[in-house]
């Protein structure tokens, strides 16, 4: 590392470089005494432009800047998981043990810890010819997962040298492959990776399983599918985190990268606090065992909020070419395109809609595209799916990070003001979302879950979009004007509401709902809605059926009914069948 040139002037996180230098686009650079951590940006023939990670304050004309020869980069291996780390991957808890709860400006740690040694199994053997993303090592990450340590997807040739099954830290040499002009190339349990820098796979595989939540408005209504990506935009207040901590506890993703993205540092401490606390209903094991939390809070430099997301998104992939699946959330994506309009604004480039940069779009395109299905260079099987929230100002959609966000997503989960202050939770507005993957998920559902699924699904869609038409009428002139048959579907659009898409994330047996449960839910709600049309053609008034008190109890359906005693739906189509028996019907239609 050599001094490169020194410091012009100082704009907030922006530094200028002034004469020529030797210095790459997108290089990492140590900015002044304290070698604070920067990125250029912007080369010119006369000036260089670098963001600085850190904060500035104190920053003078006249301190050198230091190349390093690399881009920004991030060292992946055993000890991310489990671990709590800032936007350029700083391990946190690792900082403050070194120099307390306030981190002072250029201070760094490793990102893995290199004095742990771990049990590490050899799956290479001297002689062998090995490629890229190739697994050669394997050795137990945490109690809930195996890590896998890779070829570097640049690295391919012959093993000459392999050391035998033992205790390792990360950084030792495990085995040592010639390429083909003849030069080595060391491996060990860790790889350095530019976090701008997609990691490459084989090939992309079709989106064809969805990612399970338990969350019925969004399993039945707006899936998403392994491999896809989802917004999830929402005024302040409306439940965006809450959503996305729901997801990140129950989905069945093997990873979970969770991204607080200029978020409040309360909002955090409560993410950390509960993932520590929650216990992983897959292995009984603490959720963190499979989590990395990456926090850059509203009060650390701006600058970092943009590199949170391209490290975390990196972690994702790293953790996908090992073959598992992971589920990324960003909370919010808005603060990192916040981010963007202030450094573009300091550089004063030309603004477009709002003031965001011009090409905000082709960043959040960039960053979504990074999601997919996968097959890895290994021949296994991947995914990486992006949830990322939308904090648009006043809840205002037609804002540019929304509308740039739905150009590419597939799967648009619209959180409602009114559906949040009214404490129904998860506050997803069943008008004005949507999910694209239906048709690919399909086939999932009918062979895994139910050949009627999306029957029901479709069915129960037709029932709310049909209330949402008859509650104008109610508003203008009243329920009672209506004929009974559009008040039975009022009733029943109220169940569905209340019954199955409000969920009580507090309650054992309604926080995390199985397929199998949503799809028995469905089907008894629509029985009693085709029953009761049935004696409504039969001239047996709405209010007689009314009078049974069927549709309360099938609200509470949720509650009665524990997740792994399926059986006891059979209780309600006998409780309606008696109640709607033949004597009912013809005492109510004398």
């Amino acid at each position: 590392m050599m001094k490169n040139s020194l410091i012009y002037g100082v704009n907030g996180p922006v530094v200028t470089v002034l004469g020529k230098t030797d210095f790459a686009m997108n290089e990492m650079v140590f900015v002044g005494e304290k070698r604070l951590l920067g990125e250029v940006i912007k080369i010119e023939d006369d000036r260089t432009v670098i963001q600085v990670y850190e904060e500035t304050s104190g920053l003078k004309p006249g301190e050198p800047v230091y190349a390093t020869g690399a881009p920004m980069s991030i060292m992946l291996g055993p000890g991310l998981l489990s671990n709590i780390f800032d936007g350029v991957a700083n391990p946190l808890n690792a900082i403050r043990d070194q120099r307390g709860s306030f981190i002072p400006a250029g201070v760094r740690a490793d990102s893995l810890d290199g004095t742990i040694t771990r049990s590490v199994h050899m799956l290479i053997s001297e002689g062998e010819t090995v490629e890229g993303g190739k697994i050669f090592a394997e050795c137990r990450e945490t109690a809930s997962i195996m890590h896998r340590s890779m070829v570097p997807p640049d690295v391919s040739g012959k093993v000459i040298r392999v050391v035998p099954d033992g205790e390792y830290t990360v950084h030792a040499t495990l085995a040592v492959v010639r390429d083909s002009a003849g030069k080595d190339h060391e491996l060990s349990l860790c790889q350095v990776w530019p976090i701008r820098t997609p990691r490459p796979m084989k090939k992309r595989l079709a989106l064809s399983r969805p990612l399970v939540t338990g969350q019925r408005v969004i399993d039945t209504l707006f899936p998403i599918a392994k491999g896809g990506a989802a917004a999830i935009p929402g005024g302040f207040g409306t439940g965006k985190t809450m959503t996305q901590h729901q997801l990140a506890k129950w989905c069945d993703a093997d990873i979970i990268i969770y991204i607080g993205c200029g978020e409040r540092g309360n909002e955090m401490t409560d993410a950390l606090t509960e993932f520590r606390e929650l216990t992983d209903p897959r292995s009984g094991r603490p959720l963190m065992d499979r989590t990395v939390l990456i926090a850059n809070t509203s009060n650390m430099p701006v600058a970092a909020r943009e590199a949170s997301i391209y490290t975390g998104i990196t972690m994702a992939e790293y953790y996908r070419d090992m073959g598992y699946h992971v589920a990324m959330m960003a909370d919010s994506t808005s603060r990192w395109a916040e981010a963007m309009r202030e450094i573009s604004g300091r550089l004063e480039e030309m603004p477009a809609d709002e003031g965001f940069p011009a090409y905000l779009p082709s960043r959040l395109s960039e960053f979504y595209e990074r999601a997919g299905y996968t097959e890895n260079l290994n021949g296994t099987e991947g995914s990486v799916t992006v949830i990322g929230a939308v904090s648009p100002q006043g809840s205002d959609f037609s804002e540019p990070v929304t509308q740039n966000t739905k150009r590419f997503t597939r799967c648009f989960w619209a959180l409602d003001k009114s559906l949040a202050y009214a404490r129904h939770y998860p506050a997803i507005n069943w008008t004005d979302s949507y999910s694209e993957y239906l048709g690919d998920l399909a086939d999932w559902y009918k062979e895994n879950v139910g050949e009627d699924f999306m029957a029901c699904r479709g069915e129960i869609s037709e029932l709310l979009a049909t209330e949402s038409s008859l509650m104008e009428i109610v508003k203008l002139i009243g329920s009672d004007v209506l004929p009974d048959d559009q008040k039975l579907i009022i009733e029943t659009a109220r169940v569905i509401r209340v019954g199955f898409l409000q969920q009580n994330a507090f309650h054992a047996d309604d926080t995390f709902v199985s397929p199998e449960k949503q799809l028995k839910m469905m089907q008894v709600i629509l029985y009693l809605y085709h029953k009761c049309r049935e004696i409504l053609m039969r001239q047996v008034p709405i209010s007689a059926i009314l009078s049974k008190g069927l549709f309360d109890k099938l609200v509470q359906m949720k509650y009665d009914i524990p997740n792994d005693q399926l059986s006891k739906f059979d209780d309600y189509y006998r409780m309606i069948d008696e109640a709607l028996a033949e004597p009912m019907i013809r005492e109510a239609a004398k």
